[in-house]
């Protein structure tokens, strides 16, 4: 995946997001527990989304199977030491953006942008 296509993607995402807001699928008990465990209100989870970078980027696109509008994209970053997996979409046009996980990631990300230390 090329560099400007997921820096694209984020920053229609942030512009997107700040019009028509975001919806969390909140309905999946494991993100509420993840929110739970770590001790994060949903406008904290909002704060850490709209930090998002290219950096953090795991992976996608990935087609959307659940017909929430347009593709998902995977994206990860350490919060409260827990690395957190989490999955969002741009959603249908002139509607909210779509976080469909923000929970502790179940195996190890690759983050093929970030910078070796």
């Amino acid at each position: 995946m090329k560099k400007l296509v997921v820096a694209q993607f984020l920053d229609d995402f942030k512009v997107k997001m700040k019009v028509w807001d975001i919806i969390f699928m909140d309905d999946r008990a494991k993100n509420v527990k993840t929110l739970s465990l770590l001790e994060i209100s949903p406008g904290e989870r909002k704060k850490i989304i709209e930090g998002l970078s290219l950096e953090d980027y795991a992976e996608g696109p990935v087609p959307d199977k659940q017909f929430l509008g347009d593709d998902l994209w995977v994206f990860g970053m350490v919060v409260k030491q827990q690395e957190i997996y989490i999955k969002i979409s741009l959603g249908l046009p002139n509607k909210r953006v779509i976080c469909v996980s923000f929970h502790v990631a179940e195996y190890p990300m690759k983050y093929p942008f970030k910078h070796k230390s």
